[in-house]
């Protein structure tokens, strides 16, 4: 349990790693399930963004004195679950892609909540460099996140319509 505000930060910055860790494994296999040609390009870019924002989590933990390492993020266990059993219980089509973005926005948030947190926290601590870390990696999650809206509202929840109608 934690007994300072850096002590917090220590434990939030390893359950993030181990956090991104977990959507690297995952996000594969969301894009796989999606039919959606624009989602499957989403996934993949933000695979890449995930890269380098694991990166910028070993960063953060260098200039703290400390190696990232992933303490066990249940939260992210849990979504990550979530999504494979999604995909394991719906067939392929316009459905499963609304049920995707629904798994890969809950990922987004909880990831919003995890960065917006170490920011501050950084920022609380006067960190300034591990504050910006956070805060570059906290606008490319909420761009994956309206990246995610907008091609729900555009075209995979329509798909998905059109095929109820």
């Amino acid at each position: 349990m934690p007994q300072s505000i850096k002590e917090l930060m220590l434990e939030k910055l390893n359950q993030a790693y181990s956090a991104e860790q977990i959507a690297l494994q995952t996000m594969p296999q969301l894009a796989q399930a999606s039919t959606s040609p624009q989602l499957k390009q989403a996934f993949e870019i933000h695979i890449a963004e995930t890269e380098q924002q694991v990166v910028r989590l070993e960063q953060a933990a260098s200039a703290m004195g400390i190696q990232a390492q992933g303490a066990r993020c249940e939260a992210m266990d849990g979504l990550a679950a979530e999504g494979q059993r999604l995909i394991a219980e719906n067939p392929p089509g316009p459905l499963l892609d609304v049920l995707i973005v629904c798994a890969a926005q809950a990922i987004e948030h909880h990831e919003i909540a995890a960065y917006g947190t170490m920011r501050s926290l950084a920022t609380a601590l006067g960190m300034d460099d591990v504050a910006e870390l956070m805060s570059e990696t906290l606008e490319e999650e909420k761009a994956t996140d309206e990246t995610l809206t907008a091609l729900a509202e555009t075209e995979i929840n329509p798909a998905a319509l059109e095929l109820a109608a």
